[in-house]
């Protein structure tokens, strides 16, 4: 069957890539106005450098280990597609992605810029110690061995989606990867000196609000994109991923209010990002109120997760744990009750709340806890190696001195 390029598919998912590729900046700045003055530059260079480092990974091994070999059920794929062979402008050799109205090439950009944000997310958890070194070694070995993987499983009709897990833009992929990978490096890694005793509050909540309007924004590719067409699923995730952010922030505010007597601006903008984490795996596959219902449960569970830390006696500097990690899970889990196939034909099994079944809830808890499991086994082993090593964290005198000076020479801000 001769390949019919769709332009105006094209077209948005050329734009699609763009979006998301903007969300990592926006995460730097997300990040970098959470964590002290002298720390700032070395957030935003973790999270810049991802997009320098990952992008040339991608397309020489990481692009064929997830996504060669597709439908097949397998763990992983193999080196079919290595250095680009074969990813052109034409659909790809491969029966399963026969839907594609989009050159294979641009499903590959699209997919790298989902591979660059994911090891991104973890520097929030690791935030004022990692030395920059470790972190390259680190998130280059990772996106091999734990992103390609669960990208392959989830993503590329792999085991976890052979079984009938769904995942519309990388609630497990992503997030609940991310999430746990960032709770084994800091175990690994340790917590910051003078924590919790010392205060260490953001130094610029501003940026933060910034780098949450980037993401918010590019959110937008990052799920409506994921339908891969112009189309009305993409419509759909548009819209659900809109009212999940916003019902999440109004859940966490209330939970703030209740608990702490004030509403904040940064609990305001880790209210809209739990949703828009909650919301991932279901944009094309939910509709009507429910996205409303998700985001508000994600808004309110995320808030209380913050208690996790304390519990867990763990340094997760800027919450990913309590966002990313319980946020993936709680819409990855929640899809198993809200799952809709007149929204999406790729819904073979109605959630629990459409049809009163439960295989799918049964499905997204398997395939959550897989990917929870292994994200986090495999982590610890790349982090401990890498500790014994060279070493995860900066010295005493450079965290004392701060990131910026110690391992860029730079300072953010002069006097």
């Amino acid at each position: 069957m001769k390949f019919v390029l769709n332009t105006g598919d094209t077209a948005w998912v050329l734009m699609a890539t763009a979006l998301v590729l903007f969300m990592t900046p926006g995460l730097a700045l997300f990040y970098g106005g959470m964590v002290r003055a002298k720390n700032v530059l070395g957030m935003l260079m973790q999270n810049v450098f991802a997009m320098g480092l990952l992008a040339v990974l991608w397309v020489a091994v990481v692009f064929t280990l997830a996504f060669s070999k597709a439908g097949d059920g397998r763990v992983i794929g193999n080196f079919d597609y290595a250095f680009l062979h074969d990813v052109g402008l034409g659909k790809s050799p491969e029966a399963f992605f026969e839907f594609l109205t989009i050159p294979f090439i641009l499903f590959c950009a699209f997919q790298m810029t989902f591979a660059i944000i994911t090891p991104a997310l973890i520097t929030g958890a690791t935030a004022d110690r990692l030395k920059f070194s470790a972190y390259a070694v680190f998130i280059g070995i990772w996106l091999v061995l734990v992103y390609a993987p669960v990208a392959h499983m989830v993503f590329a009709g792999g085991w976890l989606a052979d079984m009938g897990a769904l995942d519309f833009a990388g609630g497990a992929v992503v997030h609940i990867n991310a999430g746990a990978a960032a709770l084994a490096l800091v175990l690994i890694i340790g917590k910051r000196r003078g924590y919790p005793g010392h205060p260490m509050a953001p130094h610029s909540l501003p940026l933060t609000m910034i780098g949450t309007g980037i993401l918010w924004f590019g959110w937008a590719g990052f799920n409506a994109g994921s339908a891969l067409a112009a189309n009305g699923v993409a419509a759909v995730a548009l819209m659900n991923t809109f009212l999940a952010a916003s019902t999440a922030m109004l859940g966490w505010l209330l939970v703030e209010r209740v608990k702490e007597g004030k509403p904040t601006t940064l609990g305001a903008m880790s209210g809209a990002v739990a949703g828009l984490v909650a919301i991932t795996p279901c944009a094309g596959f939910v509709g009507g109120m429910a996205p409303v219902y998700i985001g508000a449960i994600a808004g309110i569970v995320c808030c209380l997760a913050l208690s996790l830390k304390k519990l867990g006696r763990f340094d997760d500097s800027l919450d990913v744990v309590a966002v990313h990690l319980v946020g993936g899970l709680v819409g990855s889990i929640l899809l198993g009750l809200f799952a809709d196939s007149a929204v999406n034909g790729a819904v073979t099994n109605d959630g629990l709340f459409v049809s009163g079944g439960g295989e799918l809830l049964k499905d997204q808890i398997v395939a959550s806890v897989v990917t929870l499991a292994f994200s986090f086994i495999v982590t610890m082993i790349i982090a401990a190696v890498i500790d014994k090593t060279m070493g995860l964290r900066v010295s005493e005198a450079d965290e004392e001195l701060g990131l910026d000076l110690s391992e860029h020479a730079e300072t953010a801000y002069t006097s």
